[in-house]
């Protein structure tokens, strides 16, 4: 069974957040909210915990996961930023933004899509990811905890309460983090930055922000 920890989601105890750290560098993974969805996750470089979020999830190896990264500065040390999707993430980040980006070497292969060598990142706005990522020193992975109630009429109808949530994956995770908040169910919005211009390949949170980003840039 998961251990929880009950965190402020605004000035989340140092205590806490150490130990989850600690827990973290060796090879735990764990339930815990994000500016989107809550995420299940593990550190960037725990290559055994990562197999085990694939398994979690039931996600082939082509399909790349994405991760955390604290800022823009630290995307640089794992992908490559065009001039155009600097200046677009400098723009929208933190936020509820996934950025497909041309990965360096530094990006593990087990996070990557094989064939284009692309990888997901984002820079997330809440304190409990950004106090994770501080405490850690490397990014997180973060891959939607969307359950679904198996009992309910509608066979999509996701559970409707963290408590719900934590019940289903106690056993899978080894961490729960609770902010006291229920979980949000509308995703990130992705953008492509490999090309030439950004490209939405999902709207969703945030996406009325860079719609209006990419107007004012084409009214310069």
């Amino acid at each position: 069974m998961a251990t929880t920890y009950k965190l402020h989601p605004q000035n989340p105890q140092k205590r806490n957040i150490d130990q989850i750290v600690q827990q973290l560098r060796k090879g735990a993974i764990m339930l815990y909210p994000t500016d989107t969805v809550y995420a299940i996750g593990c550190d960037l470089e725990a290559k055994a915990a990562i197999k085990r979020v694939r398994q979690l999830k039931q996600m082939s190896n082509e399909k790349p996961l994405t991760f955390l990264c604290s800022s823009l500065s630290n995307i640089a040390e794992y992908a490559m930023v065009q001039d155009f999707a600097y200046r677009s993430m400098r723009h929208l980040i933190p936020g509820p933004y996934t950025f497909i980006l041309k990965a360096t070497k530094q990006a593990p292969k087990l996070v990557m899509n094989p064939k284009r060598k692309t990888t997901g990142i984002r820079v997330p706005e809440q304190n409990i990811c950004q106090a994770l990522l501080e405490g850690l020193g490397n990014p997180i992975i973060s891959t939607s905890a969307h359950v679904v109630d198996a009992d309910s009429p509608y066979s999509d109808q996701p559970y409707l309460s963290r408590y719900e949530l934590f019940d289903a994956l106690e056993d899978q995770v080894d961490l729960i983090i609770d902010n006291g908040e229920d979980p949000k169910y509308e995703p990130s919005t992705i953008l492509d930055m490999t090309g030439d211009e950004p490209l939405i390949l999902r709207k969703g949170q945030g996406s009325e922000a860079v719609e209006d980003f990419e107007m004012a840039e084409d009214g310069e």
